[in-house]
């Protein structure tokens, strides 16, 4: 189920990339500000892991 290739992202939980792959698929301008939130709190959550 892991689409996520890139090696130096900083997600690290299953749920997190899973997360991931589904807001990136929105393409919309709503949809791409959420994929920015998200990416910017879950790589900050993700630090500690």
């Amino acid at each position: 189920m892991k689409k996520f290739t890139d090696k130096t992202f900083r997600i690290k939980t299953s749920c997190g990339i899973e997360q991931y792959n589904k807001l990136k698929t929105n393409k919309t301008f709503t949809g791409r500000l959420r994929f920015y939130w998200f990416n910017f709190f879950a790589i900050i959550r993700d630090l500690n892991k």
